[in-house]
């Protein structure tokens, strides 16, 4: 009969136990590039853009794609568990709908599930991640940022030197600058005099982004992280990722950052108490009071917080019936934004339901810490896609977003690799 070898056990159990501890102690360099170049990788380009050679938007593609298929050979190596089902799931599901919508539609297209291969690479990239990369990550990544977002405070000539984002949205995007524009920022970022400032800087910053609504939920992704990990912070980190926030914060312009930061200085009290699940009614409660507002101030409009609900509101009632079920996909560009509509358009409901589902369910709840990430993710998404369109998706934003997320869903419960004991005939 065969029985277990105790020394053999014991011995197998201590060397995981001690293969997991010098693992966590070192950086990961592949999951920490990957992390940082999905915040830096315009920013480089831009540099390449006017300071070697010009390029297209062709190169910013194969940049996203390569850091991306980096990723995805990565999680492939390290392999698919379990309790990462969820996310390949979801993005085998989504693939379903994008196919289903090409087909319908006679047309390629496949933004919506570039956005969820995205949440797969970086949720996945997480998940493997130890504490010490993570922390690395957010660390040379708000570093950047802050450095860049001084230049461009300091001086604007110096800042554009380097980056010109105008020229590189132009070449890129094809996003010709208009004539009053001759200071080399992205026209978008000029803003205007009536719109909410606290009057630091005449135009709304962008840093490494080059774009101000990047650099808006950059400081959002901050936040999610601060509440996350704030008890395993050194003070050095504290004082640069709230340095950061607050310099973004009253250069940037952003009425619904500045309230979002907020919530989750509230919510770091209040989250801990909060059933994880409750997120599963978030949505449908700020969609309520999007409907709530538009009721009370059917005539706002304009760029400001209830303008921006009440054009989304605007769209969600004049929703065409067929593109519910993604027939429509045609008019998607019509609605970059509005969060909610777009997404219809671009992944029929059902699409919605799926990514609703994920962002409630997905992140762990076992921890206060846990609850916190959990918790300040879905008010991120759904207040951002109530007000705004689809910045929260891009990888500028949504890389180190799921990158925290995946890490918080592992972190207490890793996935490690347990050797089976020798059997000894006895």
């Amino acid at each position: 009969m065969a029985v277990v070898d105790q020394r053999t056990a014991t011995f197998t159990v201590a060397g995981n136990r001690l293969d997991a501890v010098h693992k966590a102690s070192r950086t990961d360099h592949t999951v920490l590039w990957l992390g940082l170049l999905s915040v830096l990788y315009n920013g480089i380009l831009a540099f390449i853009n006017h300071n070697i050679v010009p390029l297209s938007m062709t190169h910013v593609a194969a940049s996203e794609g390569l850091i991306m298929a980096s990723a995805i050979i990565y999680i492939l190596h390290r392999g698919i568990y379990e309790t990462d089902l969820p996310a390949f799931l979801f993005l085998l599901f989504t693939l379903i709908v994008t196919i289903y919508v090409s087909v319908l539609n006679r047309m390629l297209f496949i933004d919506h599930f570039r956005n969820v291969l995205i949440i797969f690479c970086f949720t996945g990239l997480g998940g493997w991640s130890n504490e010490k990369t993570m922390k690395l990550a957010f660390r040379w990544a708000s570093l950047a940022v802050l450095i860049f977002l001084i230049f461009e405070i300091v001086s604007v000539p110096f800042y554009v030197s380097i980056v010109h984002p105008s020229d590189y949205f132009a070449n890129t995007r094809g996003l010709l600058p208009l004539s009053y524009n001759t200071t080399g920022l992205f026209q978008n970022a000029l803003g205007f005099p009536e719109r909410f400032s606290f009057g630091i800087i005449d135009h709304r910053s962008s840093s490494i982004f080059l774009e101000q609504v990047s650099l808006a939920n950059f400081c959002g992704v901050i936040a999610v992280y601060l509440i996350s990990m704030w008890e395993k912070l050194s003070r050095w980190d504290r004082l640069l990722m709230i340095g950061t926030a607050v310099l973004i914060l009253v250069t940037n312009d952003t009425r619904t950052m500045l309230i979002f930061c907020f919530a989750c200085i509230v919510g770091y009290f209040i989250f801990p108490k909060i059933p994880k699940n409750f997120n599963l009614a978030l949505m449908p409660l700020i969609v309520a009071a999007g409907f709530l507002v538009y009721v009370l101030k059917p005539n706002a409009t304009g760029d400001n917080f209830t303008g921006r609900i009440n054009l989304t509101m605007k769209k969600i009632m004049e929703l065409d019936p067929l593109a519910v079920l993604g027939l429509s996909v045609d008019r998607v560009a019509e609605f970059a934004d509005s969060g909610y509509v777009y997404l219809i358009y671009a992944a029929t409901i059902f699409g919605v339901i799926a990514l609703w589902l994920f962002v409630c369910l997905f992140p762990a709840g076992r921890t206060a810490a846990q609850r916190r990430c959990a918790h300040s993710l879905s008010l991120f998404i759904f207040l951002n896609m109530m007000i705004g369109g689809t910045a929260v998706f891009s990888m500028k934003i949504a890389g180190l977003l799921w990158f925290v997320v995946g890490y918080m869903r592992f972190h207490d419960s890793p996935r490690i690799r347990q050797d089976r004991p020798a059997d000894v005939l006895s």
